[in-house]
């Protein structure tokens, strides 16, 4: 075992551990008391790093940058690169609703309600994403309010220069201590990742999903066209890197993803897969954590499908025009609702609202979210990779001789 690569292990602990759950499906609370409690542990040791982590990888991700032109500069194109992105995701969502026809022949269930979440205002996040506390906000892990505080400490210690060395010198020293951490941790992964999905696989075992499985294939078939089509043409044109290579070395942060369907607790393992491609750190430390906040790609194209599907069981037939204004909102809603607890329920809510279409429809998505989230968590992920593998070949901070160096090795 100690040969195979990590994202080999944790396939196969992927594996074993759909198996072990269809096996312990008529025993649910077995699953959850004696397995799940494993899962939560590794999680726990994930979370433990995820705030420190963030905090001192942007302020040396910012610092190293050079200058402030050129901290605008990377900004601009990551933000690009996520919304452009995210709108191709929602299209792509919807055109496979339209042509395989995601809901017919089902009905909503009488009585079936689920209450909708108040979608915040775009205004209210751009006002929350400044911390009045920025000890509050890293205590609550407010990820978008400790991104902010991080790029504006980085942005203040290069203006301050030399006087600010020392400080500058303490947060590359935790950053380090944090990625070899991070490393000692990750060699739970697999058990981790075992124990995670066995409990989801004996609660929501085949039976369950079967009235609804023509949604989830057609989302999953959409996140795998998306990663072929839109991810494998960036890298290719954009980052002149090679698809099967980068998909073959973001393996283990996409299966985590897929697994614990976070991706602040992913962001750890994206970053690990990223240096392994070349990536430098002051992009990957910049890059990373705002798309792990605000990089929805695979939540965008649930929102595609699940919108189409909610209006044809309802009777309702989207125009064209309303069609149009669910990629608008699913790619505005992206950044609207970054940072906040359920946000791809959220976006759906919002969605829905932007075409008036029933929320009654959401009691049946409710029951197949978790499962959804997997995939669109994993897509989220893989994008955030890509993006810092293209934003690191335009700025000429991609290391070409530790691609060449590792595929010799293979």
């Amino acid at each position: 075992m100690k040969k195979l690569s990590l994202s080999t292990k944790i396939l196969i602990a992927l594996l074993i551990g759909i198996v072990v759950g269809l096996f312990m499906q008529g025993m649910p609370d077995a699953a959850n008391n004696y397995i799940k409690p494993f899962g939560t542990l590794f999680l726990n040791l994930i979370k433990l790093i995820v705030v420190p982590l963030v905090l001192a990888s942007l302020v040396v991700g910012t610092t190293g940058l050079g200058d402030i032109k050129k901290i605008g500069r990377i900004g601009g194109k990551t933000l690009a690169y996520y919304l452009l992105t995210t709108a191709f995701a929602v299209i792509i969502g919807l055109i496979l609703a339209n042509v395989l026809n995601v809901g017919g022949g089902y009905t909503i269930p009488v009585g079936a309600t689920q209450e909708a979440q108040e979608a915040p205002k775009f205004i209210d996040t751009l006002l929350n994403i400044i911390p009045t506390n920025p000890i509050k906000a890293l205590v609550d892990g407010n990820m978008l309010q400790i991104i902010v505080f991080a790029l504006m400490l980085g942005g203040s210690i290069m203006a301050v220069g030399e006087k600010a060395e020392s400080l500058k010198r303490g947060f590359e020293s935790l950053a380090e201590t944090m990625y070899k951490m991070t490393a000692a941790i990750m060699q739970f992964a697999p058990y981790g990742v075992f124990a995670l999905i066995v409990p989801v696989v004996a609660v929501n075992g085949p039976s369950v999903l079967l009235p609804l499985l023509k949604v989830i294939l057609i989302v999953y078939f959409g996140c795998i066209l998306h990663m072929a089509l839109v991810y494998s043409s960036t890298l290719k044109v954009l980052g002149k890197f090679s698809p099967i290579e980068f998909f073959k070395k973001v393996s283990p942060a996409s299966l985590f993803a897929f697994t614990t369907a976070s991706s602040s607790s992913t962001l750890p393992i994206t970053m690990k897969c990223t240096d392994e491609m070349g990536v430098s750190k002051s992009i990957s430390s910049f890059v990373l954590p705002l798309g792990a906040t605000i990089n929805m790609d695979g939540t965008a194209l649930y929102q595609g499908v699940c919108a189409f599907f909610i209006a044809q069981i309802s009777g309702v037939d989207l125009t064209i025009g309303q069609q149009i204004t669910v990629v608008l909102t699913a790619t505005l809603a992206s950044i609207g609702t970054a940072g906040v607890p359920g946000a791809g329920f959220i976006m759906l809510t919002m969605v829905l609202q932007a075409v008036g279409l029933p929320l009654e429809g959401l009691a049946l998505i409710a029951g197949i979210d978790r499962i959804l989230d997997m995939a669109r968590t994993s897509v989220n992920v893989t994008g955030d990779a890509a993006c810092a593998v293209v934003v690191a070949a335009s700025e000429n901070e991609l290391n070409r001789e530790v691609k060449a160096t590792e595929t010799a090795s293979m």
